[in-house]
This record gives C-alpha cells, sequence and structure tokens, in this order.
C-alpha cells in the first residue's frame, strides 16, 4: 500500500460533523470554532515500547492513543469535538491500520470526535494524534487555580495501569482487570464538564499522583498534603499487591488518565453531586496547605517517602 491509499482507506471509515467544513483530503482541515467559546487543543505521542507494550494489539493502541489525548481536554472541562492523527508504521499494513482505526473510532464516535487531518509515514511505529475541543469562554479549569484549604479529590481508582505493567515487567499472568486499564484507560469528559465552576484546579493523571499533582502546586505557588490510606484502589489491585507495593503504584504509578482536581470545602456536595450525574466515582485523598511540594502522609501522619515522585520521560 502506497501513502495515499493508507489516508483513502482511513478516510473511508470516518464519520464527520456539521462544524467539519472541509475534512480529510486536502492540504489542511476548515473547521467552525461555535460562538463565546475558546478552542483547547492538546498533542500527544505514544511510541511503541515506552508508552505501550511492544505486543500490544493494535485496536488497544488506537484507544490509548485518542483517549490520553481526550483525557487532557477533559481535565480543562472541553468538550471534544476534532482531532488529527499521525501515524508512522515500519512497514505497510492494511490488516493493522483496520484494527487500529477499530478501536480508534470506536471512542471517537462515542465522544462524537471528528477525525480531520494527519500524515502517514514509514518509521518506527509511533502515533500522535492532537485533539481539538470547546470549552465556554473564560470556564476552562486550570493548574493555577487552587488555593490554601481546597480539598483535593481524585475520580475512579489509582495504580491499576501501573499494576498492570509491574505484572508484565516480571513476566506473570497479568489481572485482565488491571490490563484493562493499562490498554483502555476511560478519559473522563463528562466529568471534566460537570467540576466546571465547581473545581479551583484540575490536571489528569499521566506521570502518577504525586508528580502530575506537584504540577498543579507549581502553577498555583502553593503545597499539597496526601492521605495515603485515603487513595482509591480497585479490588482487582488489592488483590494483586501488598500494601506497600499497592500504594507506590496508587501514588506514583501513572498512565491512570483520572482527573485530579480541588475544590473548597464549602463546595464538597457539589463535587459529589457532579460525579454522580457523571456517572463517576471520586474521593478526597488530601489538602492544599502554604509552602511547595506535595507530602504524602502514613496513618499516623508521618511522611511517606516514596521510591520515585512519578514517570519522567528523559530521567
Amino acid at each position: 500500500m502506497l501513502e495515499f491509499d493508507h489516508i483513502a482507506r482511513i478516510r473511508a471509515r470516518c464519520t464527520t460533523r456539521s462544524d467539519v467544513l472541509l475534512g480529510i483530503g486536502d492540504d489542511a482541515a476548515l473547521l467552525q470554532v461555535p460562538a463565546n467559546t475558546q478552542l483547547v487543543v492538546a498533542t500527544d505521542t505514544l511510541n511503541a515500547g515506552v508508552h505501550f507494550p511492544e505486543a500490544t494489539s493494535p485496536a488497544d493502541i488506537g484507544w490509548k492513543a485518542l483517549a490520553v489525548n481526550l483525557s487532557d481536554l477533559a481535565a480543562m472541562g472541553a468538550t471534544p469535538a476534532w482531532c488529527t492523527l499521525s501515524l508512522s508504521m515500519p512497514e505497510a499494513d492494511a490488516a493493522w491500520v483496520d484494527a487500529f482505526l477499530d478501536g480508534f473510532l470506536e471512542l471517537a464516535d462515542a465522544h462524537r470526535v471528528a477525525l480531520v487531518g494527519g500524515d502517514t509515514t514509514r518509521g518506527p511505529l509511533s502515533v500522535c494524534v492532537t485533539a481539538h475541543g470547546f470549552v465556554e469562554a473564560g470556564s476552562a479549569l486550570l493548574r493555577s487555580g487552587a488555593r490554601v484549604g481546597d480539598e483535593i479529590w481524585t475520580s475512579g481508582t489509582l495504580g491499576d495501569a501501573a499494576g498492570a505493567l509491574v505484572q508484565l515487567q516480571a513476566g506473570s499472568a497479568v489481572d485482565p482487570a488491571l490490563r484493562e486499564r493499562l490498554d483502555r484507560p476511560t478519559p473522563r469528559v463528562a466529568l471534566g464538564r460537570a467540576l466546571r465552576g465547581i473545581a479551583g484546579a484540575c490536571i489528569d493523571i499521566s506521570d502518577g499522583l504525586l508528580a502530575d499533582l506537584g504540577h498543579v502546586c507549581s502553577a498555583s505557588g502553593l503545597g499539597a498534603e496526601i492521605e495515603l490510606a485515603a487513595l482509591p484502589a480497585s479490588a482487582a489491585l488489592r488483590s494483586a499487591f501488598d500494601e506497600e507495593s499497592r500504594r507506590s503504584l496508587q501514588a506514583t504509578g501513572g498512565d491512570d488518565y483520572e482527573l485530579c482536581f480541588t475544590a473548597p470545602e464549602t463546595m464538597r456536595s457539589d463535587v459529589e453531586r457532579a460525579a454522580r450525574e457523571a456517572g463517576v466515582e471520586v474521593a478526597r485523598v488530601g489538602r492544599i496547605v502554604a509552602g511547595t511540594g506535595v507530602v504524602a502522609r502514613r496513618e499516623n501522619g508521618e511522611p511517606w517517602t516514596p521510591p520515585r515522585r512519578g514517570y519522567a520521560h528523559f530521567a
């Protein structure tokens, strides 16, 4: 297959939207941004052996490549609309592309996301997606909005994806529930939308709770205290790992793509209502304090020293 055969194959399977004036097939797309909204843009690259195991199925790679970008939009409180796809492959493989699109377009269709352009090229397996969404003017969730006394919340459960990766790297049996969280994270778009006007600051958890919450602290000029015992864990993670290993995975493992956000204590009932409306469990895990950095504490109040703060790409 030639490059334009791949593009034609992708285009034939894509749905569109009324705000796509010109999609795949020209030098660039023409898109109509709704009035009184701001455009939110996020880009993530996934490389084989770095962001997903080499043996990951193409459908799961497709799903995850879009999911991690939709998670960034969710952290901003945005509604997804469009995306572009840059796909590098070692060789032309129509069956692989079809399977990749099975996962990619399944998630795209679930969020009414139109694929409007991109590129295909020969090279090491790598996927780069740019996602675009809308947020009402002035209502985007930012990292810089935390205030002293705010409660810190997380969505879903933490550590599942990292637990699956540990099992894979050890060559042991991988719990299917944990592997599902690694391969097919759920972008919390509905929750991000529901938190507008409630959350002070928000970020998605990609590199680990402590590392990503640290970005909120840096942007807000404040510190944070986390209660290890409050971190939400799935039954699968509790079954597969002892307490100390589990807490390390939850606090520093990354790849969860859950939301971590702050809100005043007076907004607690509003947070819980927003979570119910979004169909997502949330947990209070700490508090924003004066100072700098993130401190995790054990049940007795003693600081806990993690083996690392989170994933570092160039460490």
